[in-house]
């Protein structure tokens, strides 16, 4: 969650974010993911001792009762919410939509084969909202950037949803590594290459610089990567693809900061 809120920063700060903007988003973003990992296990409570990789979660093993998790998602949504009330009115209002989305996509794997593209419009909602926050608007850039960003999240959780793809047919729990079939890797080296380029269209609107173009190439790399990884659809392969999308946000990211600072 944090590589795009960072790269929606600098880029609608024209790489000085203001400091209180940045505070903000950066403990937002913790605590927000905090957030969502509690919702997402009280929401998953009767599924997850089911799952091989999240039988041993705090309340599947019964280490936290259901009751504790939701004052728990409470008091950090609160406590997140505190925080958006320093920035300013449409920043405020757009945060009730980020936390609807952040409580609501647990359940969406029990309604759609598609759960991992709502995932990806949560985690993308911190975009339009640091725009906001540093400039008061949402241009039409930062809802390309949205879409990038929301792409991006689709691909790596389907990644990890290939992870459980077995036991989610057992047990009737839907997501995209399902209904893409015999076609995921396809499917996702094709949003792969439209992601690139809506990064590339980012960066021509911005008139962004070499060092951005060399991010992008890097993160092109590293997807590239991930499809090597997962071509025969091993689990901890495919775990490790996942994981290796840290590196893609990185590698935007400091083609970003490496282009203000030094473009």
């Amino acid at each position: 969650m944090l590589w795009p809120t960072l790269w929606a920063l600098w880029i609608a700060a024209d790489g000085k974010p203001d400091a209180l903007v940045f505070s903000v988003f950066f403990l937002g973003v913790i605590l927000m993911r905090a957030a969502g990992c509690v919702i997402n296990d009280y929401a998953d409570r009767d599924f997850d001792p089911h799952v091989e990789r999240t039988k041993l979660r705090p309340i599947a093993a019964g280490k936290v009762a259901p009751k504790e998790a939701l004052v728990l998602f409470a008091v950090l949504c609160l406590t997140a919410f505190a925080l958006v009330l320093l920035l300013n009115t449409l920043t405020i209002a757009l945060s009730f939509a980020g936390a609807f989305l952040a409580a609501s996509y647990p359940f969406m794997k029990r309604y759609t084969q598609l759960p991992q593209a709502y995932l990806g419009m949560a985690f993308g909602w911190a975009v339009p909202m640091a725009f906001s926050a540093q400039t008061g608007s949402i241009p039409a850039v930062a809802w390309v950037l949205y879409a990038a960003v929301m792409l991006w999240a689709l691909v790596y959780d389907t990644m990890y949803a290939m992870v459980d793809k077995d036991d989610d047919l057992k047990i009737g729990v839907k997501s995209t590594a399902i209904l893409f079939g015999d076609y995921d890797r396809h499917i996702m080296a094709a949003l792969q290459v439209v992601i690139v380029g809506l990064l590339v269209a980012v960066g021509l609107i911005k008139h962004l610089g070499g060092f951005y173009y060399a991010g992008l190439a890097a993160a092109g790399g590293l997807s590239i990567y991930q499809q090597i990884l997962i071509f025969h659809r091993e689990k901890a392969k495919c775990f490790k693809a996942f994981l290796n999308n840290n590196w893609f946000g990185f590698a935007v990211f400091a083609g970003i900061a490496l282009d203000y600072g030094l473009g």
